[in-house]
């Protein structure tokens, strides 16, 4: 259902009873099968700004930053949550972690700096893959066969030694566009999530980190070339107390080999 939250309206799913613990999953795409194994908690999955069906603006030149994407977050919850941030829905996790109370943190997939130049200690996107990646031709972002095919070879590319699932690549690449709006740049920016790229991304937030006083659980593959393990290592040394959790043979994401494992380690980090 649409929720109107900090000025635009963010299409919500919710799994589970309302009187249980709530977690808050913010990303580009949280496979329904893995929402229902969140057994015991109240689950909100939503649509960022410019993707699914929430609002969209302009999502290769939006107006807004990555601090209203925060206010967003924000304005979805009641009370101390428990908040999981994958990929560069990792950025908005960290800072609504570092600006408001959050029940406890969870980080998959993601890194301590916003798009663009990494840290010099930090490592950067895998060269060989991102060649690959983004040096296919682009597909006819509107045409639903087009779009699956090209996200199912992106889910490839990705997934490392032990995380691809062609079938669940097909279906979830499905899903998403089933769900997204009918113009190119909001296809693009649904499955891609675009937008990041153009928004306005700072002040930076790594040196924060510290600052960080919830529970937090880092979970990286040990193969992902989109943000190397190594900016896992780096979030669990940076933010006080944290536990890594390394996925071995797994790239960016949690495909379905890995829920046996993450299903788990999140129950217990939210309970």
């Amino acid at each position: 259902m649409l929720h109107e939250v900090n000025g635009v309206e963010l299409w919500v799913d919710t799994f589970g009873e309302a009187a249980d613990p709530p977690v808050l999953l913010i990303g580009l795409s949280w496979p329904d099968e893995l929402c229902a194994q969140l057994t015991g908690r109240y689950v909100v999955r939503y649509d960022l700004r410019d993707t699914g069906r929430s609002t969209y603006a302009d999502p290769d030149a939006p107006a807004y930053d990555l601090r209203d994407l925060v206010a967003d977050a924000a304005g979805l919850i009641n009370g101390p949550t428990h908040v999981v941030g994958l990929g560069v829905g990792g950025f908005i996790a960290q800072l609504l972690a570092l600006d408001h109370e959050v029940a406890s943190l969870t980080l998959v997939s993601t890194r301590a700096v916003a798009p663009g130049p990494v840290d010099p200690d930090l490592e950067d996107h895998d060269a060989a893959v991102m060649g690959q990646l983004f040096g296919r031709p682009a597909p006819d972002w509107t045409d639903r066969d087009s779009v699956v095919d090209y996200m199912t070879g992106s889910a490839q590319l990705l997934a490392g030694s032990q995380g691809f699932d062609e079938q669940d690549a097909r279906t979830w690449a499905g899903r998403v566009f089933d769900r997204s709006g009918k113009s190119a740049a909001a296809q693009r920016a649904s499955h891609l999530g675009t937008m990041f790229a153009a928004i306005e991304c700072g002040p930076r937030w790594r040196e924060r980190l510290p600052g960080i006083t919830a529970k937090t659980l880092v979970i990286h593959g040990d193969e992902d070339p989109f943000f190397p393990h190594q900016n896992g290592e780096a979030l669990a040394a940076e933010i006080p107390n944290a536990r890594l959790l390394t996925l071995p043979g797994i790239g960016q994401g949690l495909p379905r080999a890995t829920w046996p494992t993450v299903v788990p380690a999140l129950l217990s980090h939210t309970a």
